[in-house]
This record gives C-alpha cells, sequence and structure tokens, in this order.
C-alpha cells in the first residue's frame, strides 16, 4: 500500500460555475403560459417542482424497473454494476485514518456498484435532440440510493458494463414479444383435438 498525505484544506479551491433552472425568467415564462397559477409564488412552484423531483426518484429507488419520466422524455432505473477494475475507488476517511491508500471494497453488494440509468432509447421517445439529452442526479437522490442500494442490491437489474443501455430495451421487448406469441399459441390449442 503507498503512503498518503493528507490535504491542505486552506489551498484555493476551483469551483465550476453552474446554471439553475429554476430561475426568476423560467418563473416569468410558466405564469405567462399558465395564467391560472399566477397567483403562486415563486417559492411554492419551487416547492412543488422539488417534491414532484423527490417523489420520482424515491419511486425509482422503490421499483426495480425504474420510471417512465412524464412527457415521454425517458426513462431511469438503478442498475447493479461490477466494479471498475482500472479506476482505483479511494476510501478516503479511512486512507487519512490509517495514513494508507484503502480502496472500497462493498463488502454488503459483493463488490457490486449502484449506477443510476437515464436512457431516451426507445422508440416512443423519438423527440427533437433526443440524443443530446442527459441526466445528473441531485445529491439528495445519490445519497438516498447509496443508504438504500446495500439493504437490497440483489432487487436491481444487473448491467454488463460493456453492454449498452439500448440493448437492453431491445431485449426485453424481444421477450415481451414472445411472451405474447405464445399466448396467441395456447389460446388456439385444444388437446383433445387431434
Amino acid at each position: 500500500m503507498n503512503e498518503i498525505r493528507k490535504p491542505d484544506l486552506n489551498a484555493p479551491r476551483f469551483r465550476k460555475t453552474s446554471c439553475n433552472i429554476l430561475n426568476a425568467e423560467f418563473i416569468e415564462n410558466l405564469k405567462l403560459k399558465f395564467p391560472q397559477y399566477e397567483h403562486l409564488t415563486s417559492d411554492e412552484i419551487k416547492n412543488i417542482i422539488h417534491c414532484f423531483n423527490k417523489n420520482i426518484w424515491k419511486t425509482v429507488i422503490e421499483e426495480r424497473d425504474g420510471v417512465e419520466l412524464p412527457s415521454q422524455i425517458g426513462h431511469m432505473f438503478i442498475g447493479t454494476c461490477p466494479a471498475a477494475k482500472k479506476r482505483y475507488n479511494m476510501d478516503m476517511k479511512t486512507s487519512l485514518e490509517y495514513m494508507q491508500k484503502i480502496k472500497h471494497r462493498n463488502w454488503e453488494s459483493d463488490n457490486y456498484l449502484a449506477k443510476i440509468f437515464y436512457s431516451n432509447y426507445e422508440s416512443k421517445y423519438k423527440f427533437k435532440f433526443h440524443e443530446l439529452w442527459g441526466f445528473k442526479a441531485c445529491r439528495s437522490f445519490t445519497r438516498e440510493v447509496g443508504k438504500k442500494y446495500p439493504e437490497n442490491w440483489k432487487m436491481y437489474i444487473q448491467v454488463d458494463h460493456t453492454l449498452k443501455v439500448s440493448r437492453l430495451y431491445r431485449n426485453y421487448l424481444k421477450d415481451v414479444n414472445r411472451v405474447v406469441i405464445d399466448k396467441e399459441r395456447l389460446e388456439d390449442y385444444n388437446p383433445l383435438e387431434l
């Protein structure tokens, strides 16, 4: 194991600038588009949006197959993935305690990791510039996944790290079609008929 140096907490920091969608311009445009919500304050609108988003990510955690997002903008689910072999996922707290580099081992989940997947691959999700859309989970969502995942990690879909998420959907649709065809064949089947 390699020794580790304690970070300098007083060193200068770089903070990436971020853009918030819930700004005054958005709320103004919302009130112009939907005049029946003119009476709501900006804080009430923000609370409604945050509450809705929280309900979505809680459902993603509870349901194995995830959630289909409103207005057909995509599908979100949690997948179980094997840990990356190349990347060194260091446990900083334990490493600083022992002054040695110590790697996370994820003993609770047999060295599997939780990943939050977003996809708009499905044919019904085809909208303009759909390939440019992405998803980045908020901190409360990722922390909640981190707490709940080790308790019930076998519940989630296991995703191979070399497989595209779109292939999962293709395989799932094949299975669904196969079940429908088998049901149609069984409806016409009569064992007493020769």
